[in-house]
């Protein structure tokens, strides 16, 4: 009987241990957000899918609630597919406002990738439901819009906001691409995202690209054939 107890006050222990350590990490990427505490509607922004050869690139913008923390956010890349699929329901769930900007290969071929990038991102805050008092966005200033900016290096290791938009993009492009799998199969979206794995190269040289491959980034690959 004592045995067990001690176990379970182990347990217990640990469990809060491992809670009060996320909270701190939480707490050490809030710098931004504790600066900006004064305004209202602080809006972290990010993107997902630059580098891919196929495929849309997504942003992602998330007004947070100041209230209430969501345990685990992080870089989207630093996250297991399982637990962005988890924290995207509860970011969803707890945020004030969150809005997504879409922009398809040709587009991105016409304009090429850092402008579509700026335009996602552009369509992502117009997507919001309410105004933001402030934009922290991850590395760059986003042309054309009328709100204040803070770039911030690194922000989705740096910013809970920018680390939410990140897992709001990187989670709707990857379902996404999962999508455009069963649609052409051949090319094994659905595994590598459109990214340039040495099995979607051989792919794309055995059975030519799609309508959702970049022309302007795969045309020394198939230069190459």
């Amino acid at each position: 009987m004592v045995d067990g107890f001690k176990e379970y006050q182990e347990k217990e222990r640990k469990a809060y241990l491992k809670y009060a350590r996320e909270l701190l990490r939480l707490d050490e990427m809030s710098v931004f957000e504790r600066e900006y505490s004064n305004l209202q509607y602080i809006c972290g922004i990010d993107e997902a899918g630059r580098g891919p050869l196929a495929g849309p690139v997504v942003a992602g913008a998330i007004v947070l609630p100041k209230d209430e923390p969501i345990l685990y956010l992080n870089d989207s890349k630093k996250l297991s597919p399982k637990m962005r699929e988890r924290l995207m329901h509860e970011i969803v769930e707890k945020c004030i406002a969150c809005g997504a900007g879409i922009i398809d290969a040709p587009r991105i071929d016409e304009i090429n990738i850092l402008q579509a990038t700026y335009e996602a991102m552009r369509l992502a805050i117009k997507g919001l439901l309410i105004k933001p008092d402030i934009l922290l966005v991850d590395a760059v200033t986003i042309p054309d819009v009328e709100y204040k900016q803070v770039p911030i290096i690194k922000g989705d290791a740096k910013s809970i906001s920018i680390a939410a938009a990140s897992i709001l993009a990187k989670v709707h492009r990857d379902r996404m691409m999962v999508h455009y799998d069963d649609e052409y199969p051949e090319y094994g979206f659905a595994k590598h995202k459109g990214y340039g794995t040495p099995e979607h190269i051989a792919a794309l040289k055995k059975y030519g690209p799609c309508p959702i491959h970049r022309k302007t980034f795969i045309r020394k690959i198939l230069e190459g054939k």
